[in-house]
């Protein structure tokens, strides 16, 4: 069964990814650390202690081939792209081979900006555009999840 591995400590479409993950059947994770413990009474909840990067090691280690991740964080994307997951952002960018290497690049450039003492602004205010296009664009990385799994599993 495919998972769904949810970055939870941030995110604003649990309950709208948890929905759509229901339609597909696929099996629902939140992680977050013991200062947010985020719960929904249809997904299992992995609480980890608060630590720098403590809920993105434990998600790294629990993801495998197809799964799904939902996350905000370029580090965390590319390490699950590693392990064969697709990744997704929570307006609904997905986070690909072809560009994690220029978001990463981006956040670098952005941290070191902010270091010398620029400053960046911050998230636009979310619209209901950006739900749209979450639903949209994770409803068909679902489906593709599920093809290549299926197409996995039959070379094997």
């Amino acid at each position: 069964m495919l998972q769904l591995l949810i970055d939870a400590d941030a995110c604003p479409v649990i309950d709208l990814a948890l929905f759509v993950s229901s339609d597909y059947e696929i099996k629902p994770f939140l992680f977050c650390d013991t200062s947010h413990r985020i719960e929904r009474e249809n997904a299992i909840t992995i609480i980890v202690p608060k630590g720098p990067d403590s809920v993105d090691f434990k998600l790294v280690n629990a993801v495998t081939k197809y799964d799904i991740v939902i996350t905000q964080d370029y580090g965390l994307a590319a390490m699950c792209l590693a392990k064969g997951a697709f990744v997704i952002d929570q307006n609904g960018r997905e986070m690909t081979a072809d560009n994690i290497d220029q978001l990463l690049a981006f956040r670098f450039e952005s941290a070191k900006f902010r270091k010398a003492g620029g400053r960046t602004k911050g998230p636009k205010k979310r619209t209901e555009k950006n739900n749209i296009a979450f639903e949209r664009n994770f409803r068909q990385i679902c489906e593709r999840a599920i093809l290549a799994k299926k197409r996995g599993e039959m070379s094997d």
